[in-house]
């Protein structure tokens, strides 16, 4: 825990993000963030950073653009793509790669959690537009301040909740805009696989392999001896690197009911933990979170019920059948009409219920625009043409705080947390403010 931060409020940052809002308007046809006098159908010139694990998957879904750079701590894990892109220069430390590639028009960030903000942030200085893979990033004050310099800079941005350009997000919101559950109140969420396995932190020492730069993968975090345990790929179980089940499935999985329902942000934060409490290296292995979000505009309060680590007990659940992965991550919106179940990614799948709801309820039109060529290209079109992308920053930001939100109200088992999100700071619990900010290591601010 640290001294409470000096944290970008909410006003000052929707104040200062109207205000370049106007500026990015008014600044065309520079808009593009190109040095180039360009056209929108140019393709923009890439640097990948994280080009191996989550960045190695999806590194096929912007290749139709120039990729000019690509950087990764582990050149092991980044082998793929490292032989892919044979012709693309590669580099260790984005640093580096920024510096020598000045001219580039964007980066796409695919690293661990905490890492993101440091890596987007640099980019943003320089006038890149940047896609950011979920979480945005690691503490809420990092978040806010993506997402003031994203505005005051006046770049395309784009938070990698693939979900949120998916059809099937958009028929929820049509359909619950449209009445189709009439008044919802109540909104459950689950994802049921614990995240690691409540091991403490390793005390050996073994060998860093000759692969990985064990320094630049710690980044901002505090230094400690390299393990396995941590890399590749299980570093979301740490607290110092990852955001638990909260970080990595809350911008997936409630994305359509925060979408449809026009959430702001809570104002109440309550986690129950079972099982292994919550320790400053590991997060519980189960948890419930109930956020309570105010009413807004028509709506009424509305309560969302996060459960991870096992499958919720919800009654209106019984009468549908899940397949497996449904079981395993999905929501439930409850409305005084019917309810709405769907799938983990952008409400894949949504079904209502009872089945005599959903027999007698007329589909609406379609009337939010699809997304053509997926997340990836909503950005990327953005970038060309100025128009912001569905999840850019002034949305996927609140979203990513909820998820944090929940994270550490799993440090204050049983205690209600009250949130002011306008003042980005908690009223009733001093202690759980230390949370909002992290130290950064020396270099890394």
């Amino acid at each position: 825990m640290i001294e409470q931060p000096k944290t970008l409020t909410r006003r000052g940052f929707f104040h200062q993000a109207a205000c370049a809002s106007t500026a990015f308007l008014l600044a065309a046809p520079r808009v593009l963030g190109r040095e180039k006098n360009s056209s929108p159908s140019d393709k923009l010139d890439l640097a990948i950073v994280g080009a191996g694990g989550r960045g190695g998957d999806t590194i096929g879904e912007f290749a139709k653009e120039n990729i000019v750079a690509l950087c990764d701590v582990d050149d092991k894990r980044a082998e793929k793509s490292y032989n892919r892109f044979d012709k693309v220069p590669h580099y260790r430390d984005f640093r580096v790669l920024l510096d020598k590639h000045p001219a580039i028009d964007a980066v796409v960030v695919s690293t661990p959690d905490h890492t993101h903000a440091v890596i987007a942030l640099a980019a943003i200085q320089r006038n890149k537009h940047v896609y950011v893979e979920k979480p945005l990033a690691h503490n809420i004050h990092d978040v806010r301040r993506l997402m003031q310099a994203a505005n005051e800079q006046g770049v395309q941005t784009q938070l990698g909740n693939q979900g949120h350009s998916y059809d099937d997000i958009r028929r929820v919101r049509e359909w619950i805009q449209d009445g189709a559950l009439g008044t919802v109140r109540e909104v459950h969420c689950w994802y049921t696989q614990p995240y690691g396995d409540g091991t403490s932190r390793p005390s050996d020492t073994p060998p860093v392999p000759d692969t990985l730069d064990w320094d630049l993968w710690l980044g901002p975090a505090a230094v400690r001896p390299y393990h396995p345990a941590y890399v590749p790929a299980k570093w979301r179980s740490w607290a110092a690197f990852g955001t638990g089940v909260l970080g990595d499935w809350v911008c997936h999985i409630l994305d359509p009911a925060y979408w449809a329902l026009d959430l702001t942000a809570p104002t109440k934060i309550l986690a129950r933990n079972e099982g292994r409490a919550y320790s400053p290296e590991r997060f519980p292995l189960i948890s419930t979170i109930q956020y309570d979000f105010p009413a807004r505009g028509n709506g009424p309060p509305v309560k969302v019920q996060w459960t991870y680590g096992q499958f919720p007990d919800i009654p209106q659940l019984k009468e549908v059948q899940l397949d497996d992965w449904n079981r395993k991550a999905g929501a439930i919106l409850i409305g005084e009409k019917g309810c709405l179940v769907h799938g983990s990614h952008g409400g894949s799948n949504p079904r209502i219920l009872p089945a005599s709801r959903n027999r007698e309820y007329q589909r609406p039109p379609e009337t939010i625009p699809r997304v053509p060529g997926g997340h990836p290209q909503d950005w990327i079109r953005a970038c060309k043409d100025g128009q912001p992308a569905g999840s850019n920053f002034n949305y996927g930001g609140p979203l990513t705080e909820v998820a944090l939100l929940g994270v550490i109200a799993t440090v204050f088992n049983d205690e209600t947390l009250e949130w002011d999100s306008t003042n980005a700071r908690f009223t009733n619990h001093e202690k759980a403010n230390g949370y909002l900010q992290e130290a950064c290591r020396e270099g890394w601010g």
